[in-house]
């Protein structure tokens, strides 16, 4: 299919993107990667009377170390992200997550700011970045905001990025000695598109104990699920197999579970469970070194 008739326009720096978009209103679009939109205006999805070009905003990307987080900009692509030595070092949940975006061409022209604004709700990045506490830097007319990533994706296919203003960036805070992540998801086998991602944290004492844990899934509810009660459970206890077995048995529950034709609510709900418990024991595995 062909997307509908729309003007074209390229930005060359954000402040320019910001004045298109105040003078064209709300029928203007931000385009960087293009890996979503493209797709949706092809489909009919979205019809915008013009797009805005930003991929070629230099100050919108690279990777460094900013005091004890790690900044990462917008148009940094997925494939980047994966092969960042720095981000393998200080925050490696990220690393985990990018390298299984879809294929090599996708991650190769998809941008982390693309894909979070435009947020599919099983999409490998979002879980990732709640999980490990990152902010989200947006850019408008009144000025630059922050928004934690537990707040930013509010529902199916909608974040708190108003409609005038541009992602710049995204801020991972570098993990605590003695922490271990890990990333799996279950993926239709035709499409690839993840059924249930599950991103984990889990930070040990020298005695191998659990100080804290983070769990989040992708995919199995309309936004990232946080699922506290399963890491309040394991912060204090042992971190052994059967603990974590234990402890995601009695106490993930996922609230309103989505289904479609690929998986049923149900078979969504289940398939949590079992990947919690893979992806926390890796995460410990990790975390022991």
């Amino acid at each position: 299919m062909f997307p509908a008739p729309f003007d074209y326009h390229r930005a060359g720096s954000v402040g320019e993107a910001l004045d298109l978009l105040g003078r064209l209103g709300g029928d203007a679009m931000l385009i960087a990667g293009g890996q979503t939109l493209v797709s949706m205006m092809k489909f009919r999805m979205v019809q915008p009377a013009a797009v805005v070009d930003i991929g070629r905003i230099e100050e919108l990307r690279g990777i460094g170390e900013e005091g004890d987080s790690v900044r990462i900009g917008a148009l940094t692509t997925h494939a980047e992200l994966a092969a960042s030595d720095l981000v393998r070092r200080r925050c490696p949940l990220l690393t985990q997550a990018a390298s299984q975006i879809a294929d090599p061409q996708v991650r190769n022209a998809g941008t982390v700011g693309g894909n979070i604004a435009h947020f599919d709700p099983g999409s490998d990045l979002p879980p990732a970045l709640v999980a490990a506490g990152a902010t989200v830097h947006m850019r408008g007319a009144g000025g630059e905001r922050s928004v934690a990533a537990t707040d930013f994706f509010v529902g199916l296919m909608t974040t708190l990025l108003a409609e005038r203003e541009v992602i710049v960036a995204v801020e991972v805070p570098a993990f605590a000695p003695r922490t271990g992540s890990a990333y799996h998801k279950f993926e239709h086998p035709g499409s690839d598109y993840t059924l249930c991602g599950t991103a984990a944290m889990v930070t040990l004492d020298g005695g191998g104990n659990v100080v804290s844990a983070r769990l989040c899934f992708t995919g199995v509810t309309a936004t990232p699920y946080l699922a506290t009660p399963v890491t309040e459970a394991l912060a204090g206890g042992d971190g052994s197999d059967e603990a974590i077995s234990s402890v995601v048995a009695n106490h993930l529950a996922i609230p309103d579970p989505i289904g479609d034709r690929f998986a049923s609510a149900s078979y969504r709900a289940a398939t949590a469970k079992e990947f919690a418990r893979r992806t926390l024991i890796q995460a410990r595995d990790a975390a022991r070194g």
